[in-house]
């Protein structure tokens, strides 16, 4: 099994990301080869307490970057969209971002 400090790599923390502390959904930048499954038994290993209702996920691929006459792209990211059931309870390192 991978460690779970593998898959998760950190929070995203946007104004859209903010928006959904209230409602306990979380989003986090995630291994760009982890499935749902893997990324729902991360979260509940490193965060104890909490109980994973759904996982949705979203790829970014790069975007071409030039500097003069070199070009290349930036890395590709996964992003996880993790919603906690009602009755868990919230992210203590979201606690005073709300």
């Amino acid at each position: 099994m991978k460690n779970p400090h593998d898959i998760i790599r950190r929070p995203v923390l946007t104004e859209k990301g903010y928006d959904g502390i209230a409602d306990k959904r979380y989003v986090f930048e995630v291994d760009k080869n982890a499935n749902k499954v893997e990324i729902k038994r991360a979260l509940e290993a490193v965060f104890k307490d909490i109980q994973v209702e759904k996982v949705n996920t979203l790829r970014t691929m790069g975007k071409m970057k030039r500097q003069g006459r070199t070009q290349g792209r930036t890395p590709e990211t996964k992003k996880a969209y993790v919603t906690l059931k009602e009755s868990s309870k919230p992210i203590e390192f979201f606690e005073g971002m709300v």
